[in-house]
C-alpha cells in the first residue's frame, strides 16, 4: 500500500484572487512582511500498487486525468509506502 500526495497550485501567470484577499487580510493585521500569497490544494490518495514505481505512475495519471487542471494548475507529488 502507498500514499500518494499531491500539492496543485494555480501557475505564476495564473490571477489568485483568494491568495490576494489572504494577503490582504495579513496586511490588516499588520503583518506588512507579507508580499504574496498563493493558495493552493492538497490530496492524498491511497494507492494499491504493486510497486513505487508503479504507484507514481497511477498517481501521476490520477492528476492529469481528474485532480489537476493542467491549463491553469500545476502539481507536485510524491508516494511513500506505508503499511495497512
Amino acid at each position: 500500500m502507498y500514499i500518494g500526495k499531491v500539492n496543485i497550485s494555480l501557475k505564476k501567470s495564473v490571477l489568485d484572487p483568494q491568495g490576494t484577499t489572504v494577503m490582504k487580510a495579513f496586511h490588516d493585521l499588520g503583518e506588512k512582511s507579507v508580499t504574496d500569497v498563493r493558495v493552493g490544494k492538497y490530496i492524498e490518495v491511497k494507492l494499491n500498487s504493486s510497486n513505487k514505481e508503479k504507484a507514481t505512475e497511477d498517481l501521476d495519471r490520477l492528476c492529469k486525468n481528474l485532480l489537476v487542471n493542467q491549463v491553469i494548475e500545476s502539481y507536485q507529488i510524491s508516494v511513500e509506502k506505508v503499511e495497512e
